[in-house]
């Protein structure tokens, strides 16, 4: 199963229980059919910005933020669109050049966007470096990539 399909599980499970832990959490996903472990939910609590917050029972429980989902995927675009540089790719290597000192932003921005064939990315001060699945898949997320070039 997908990381998307995980997240919004994630998302429908904290929406319809009270869960209060990573321990919790994972025992429900492990019992829905995911292979995870706890690291892989921590990670995925702090991607999906999740909270804990007092419920209106008076238990904590994990919230999804109330942030405005449409304004952050706004200046996450905005990012993108006046620090990317360069898009290329070499096999299943996908490297971004942004302007110096600003991969790390460039590189959250990426992260935001759930790009399914993504395996990791590195970002030092003005380049970002993707591995991916394979040379179909970088040369799709590179197509993806360059209408944020100006």
């Amino acid at each position: 199963m997908s990381k998307l399909e995980r997240h919004e599980r994630i998302l429908n499970l904290i929406t319809h229980n009270d869960i209060s832990t990573q321990t919790e959490l994972t025992e429900r996903l492990v019992a829905a059919g995911y292979n995870i472990t706890q690291a892989t939910v921590s990670r995925d609590l702090q991607e999906l910005r999740i909270v804990k917050a007092v419920s209106d029972r008076g238990v904590y429980r994990y919230e999804a933020p109330k942030e405005d989902t449409k304004a952050a995927d706004d200046r996450h675009e905005a990012v993108l669109r006046q620090c990317l540089v360069s898009v290329d790719y070499a096999v299943n290597i996908v490297v971004l050049k942004t302007l110096t000192g600003a991969a790390q932003a460039v590189g959250y921005a990426l992260d935001r966007y759930v790009m399914e064939d993504v395996l990791g990315t590195i970002a030092g001060d003005d380049t970002i470096m993707m591995v991916v699945r394979d040379e179909k898949s970088a040369r799709s997320i590179c197509v993806d990539l360059k209408h944020f070039l100006v």
